[in-house]
């Protein structure tokens, strides 16, 4: 198995000794993330829709496409923070508010000339403005996640539909093909050259947010895409349905169950977080529901 670059050689996140109530087995947490969901009642606060604590908040600090003066939308509900602090910081249950970067591929760089050393450069510039993201918000989760992600067609969110993971565009905001195709390897230099200096430059842990098909798609299957010592953060499998709860990576009396990426398994001590609903297409009415494992 290949070795991630070493700033992926990250250590376990200490957690808060409280369990959950409502959520099983003991460690885990219930969540939101990105847009602000409706969370009822005073605190300590209940998760919404399916009850038990409410335990984290995960919101977009920041997007690619504005780093590139492309003028898009950051997705941070200043609500569910501090219902998510509170229960953190006052109530001692879950594991407060995190951060995520939507992350802007080799294609989109400014200065793009298909080499792994100007992708690393990107992915550095894109981990500095991350951290001065993070320093504007009460952050107390200490991963930070590359949200690494095809959109598809998303206007409010960037001009490039697969954000420049697997097609080179004219320019950042121009939404116009140049060429198609990244290789897997340059692809890879930009997610480490994020991961080197995050973690160089913090104490910040390096994790991402993606999805097994998508991860395929953009660094393949071999070396390139293996990333066995790195937080993670999942959104297949998901459902529409808010019907089941989480128990541990599936939904109780259902097949639907978290997969990670990269070589990793929900076994793994690095698989975090599911987003199992709400996100990779699917609507509930509410928003992004998220599973949270405390202990890891």
């Amino acid at each position: 198995m290949a070795t991630a670059s070493a700033a992926l050689l990250v250590l376990a996140v200490s957690a808060p000794a409280a369990l959950a109530a409502g959520d099983h087995p003991s460690g885990f947490w219930y969540g939101t993330d990105s847009s602000t969901v409706k969370v009822s009642g005073s605190a300590p606060y209940q998760e919404p829709v399916i009850g038990g604590s409410y335990g984290g908040y995960i919101g977009m600090v920041g997007n690619w496409a504005n780093l590139t003066g492309c003028h898009k939308i950051v997705v941070w509900s200043s609500t569910n923070a501090k219902q998510a602090n509170t229960d953190y910081l006052t109530y001692h249950r879950g594991v407060g508010v995190g951060g995520y970067y939507f992350m802007g591929g080799p294609g989109v760089d400014p200065h793009y000339n298909g080499t792994a050393s100007e992708a690393k450069s990107w992915g550095e510039k894109q981990a500095a403005q991350t951290l001065h993201d993070l320093s504007l918000h009460h952050i107390t989760y200490p991963v930070a996640f590359m949200d690494i992600e095809i959109p598809g067609d998303s206007p409010s969110y960037t001009p490039a539909p697969d954000n420049g993971w697997n097609t080179v565009y004219t320019s950042p905001c121009s939404g116009r093909v140049r060429s198609h195709g990244v290789a897997y390897a340059v692809d890879r230099a930009e997610v480490n050259g994020y991961a080197d200096y995050l973690t160089g430059h913090s104490h910040d842990k390096a994790g991402v947010y993606s999805a097994p098909d998508i991860w395929r798609s953009i660094f393949g299957t071999g070396t390139d895409s293996l990333i066995p010592n790195t937080y993670e953060w999942t959104y297949e499998s998901f459902t529409r349905s808010l019907a089941h709860r989480p128990n541990g990576w599936c939904l109780s009396g259902t097949s639907t169950c978290a997969h990670f990426f990269g070589g990793q398994t929900s076994g793994s001590k690095y698989a975090l977080m599911w987003q199992w609903s709400g996100g990779g297409g699917s609507r509930n009415g509410y928003g992004d529901f998220d599973q949270i494992d405390g202990l890891r």
